[in-house]
């Protein structure tokens, strides 16, 4: 399995909710249409900040942390070439600017590791 990541950040201005709302009635749709055929599962997760120890609540650093799993490397690979079209460029690049802050959009591949648990105290 290989697995990216980007924590990305809504366009100034833009409500909480309104980014959310953007992005699960549009921009997903765009990328599930160019993952399709490459992606295994596609995973977006909305941030809400939790109060820190002196009870004060932050804007969080992103609003969505994107989780996107593939086959292995060379999917990645294959699928990252359908995203240099021009047309996927201009689609792509016209969506963003509608909704993310893009001078912050980094992307990672995970390398996980898990612990095991003893089962949770009831």
């Amino acid at each position: 399995m290989y697995k990216i990541i980007m924590p990305l950040r809504r366009k100034a201005g833009m409500s909480v909710e309104a980014f959310r709302d953007y992005y699960e009635t549009y921009h997903r749709r765009i990328g599930e249409k160019y993952l399709a055929g490459y992606a295994t599962r596609y995973m977006r997760r909305f941030t809400d900040a939790l109060p820190d120890a002196d009870g004060n609540v932050r804007d969080p650093d992103f609003d969505v942390l994107l989780e996107i799993w593939f086959p292995d490397a060379e999917t990645f690979q294959a699928c990252g070439a359908t995203f240099v079209t021009p047309e996927a460029e201009k689609e792509i690049r016209e969506d963003e600017e509608q909704l993310f802050d893009r001078s912050h959009m980094p992307t990672y591949a995970l390398y996980e590791c898990e612990s095991d648990l003893p089962p949770v105290k009831s």
